[in-house]
């Protein structure tokens, strides 16, 4: 695992590389941002964007998502995938945060992963992105980037939330989360990685 100044080169690096990086899902508010983020487990992120463009033109709200049948919610999902489970929860969910926090979305981790459907990772990509609270949250990509090029040495997700809380400096903690999923979907590929002609290759263990 490397330390933390050569955690803080990497990222540097890697700032070079995406310094348009970003949360990739559309969103206007951090309702429509959590409704987007529970869309996207095992979703690519250009499948829910193309789904929210008409879900939010329908549904402006919780208030919406939770006068909506099940079934409806289904029906106006049903590309994405685990879309029964998803519509069930986005219902929950919404019925909560209008009985109990005014239709508001919660901006704390602890009051997040209450709702339906909301688990750590759901709940660090709203407060990073919506509320501007550092956090890292670790999808697949993360969890593989970090691991390979010695962020971190986790054997789950859990651990290596908890290893990158530590190694990273906080004020990079949500960037660092942009940076990684970029190089991820962009380079460091799953299945065929493109080690030779990524410009960290010379400190990631994978591929040395």
């Amino acid at each position: 695992m490397k330390n933390k100044k050569e955690i803080d080169q990497i990222l540097d690096s890697l700032e070079e590389l995406y310094p348009d990086a970003q949360c990739e899902l559309n969103y206007r508010t951090p309702f429509e941002l959590l409704v987007a983020t529970m869309l996207s487990a095992q979703t690519t992120d250009i499948k829910v964007n193309q789904v929210t463009e008409k879900l939010f033109e329908k549904y402006q709200g919780p208030k919406d998502f939770a006068e909506a049948s099940t079934e409806e919610l289904e029906s106006d999902i049903k590309v994405i995938g685990l879309y029964r489970n998803k519509a069930k929860n986005l219902k929950k969910m919404s019925e909560v945060i209008l009985r109990d926090y005014n239709g508001i979305v919660p901006n704390t981790k602890e009051e997040l992963v209450k709702l339906a459907g909301v688990g750590t990772k759901t709940a660090n990509v709203v407060l990073s992105n919506a509320f501007n609270v550092p956090a890292i949250a670790v999808d697949t990509h993360v969890f593989r980037v970090a691991n390979r090029i010695g962020l971190a040495k986790g054997k789950d997700v859990k651990v290596t939330e908890e290893q990158l809380r530590r190694n990273v400096k906080i004020d990079r903690w949500s960037r660092a989360h942009h940076l990684l999923i970029f190089h991820g979907r962009r380079c460091c590929k799953a299945r065929k990685p493109d080690c030779e002609n990524c410009k960290i290759n010379y400190t990631c263990e994978f591929f040395i």
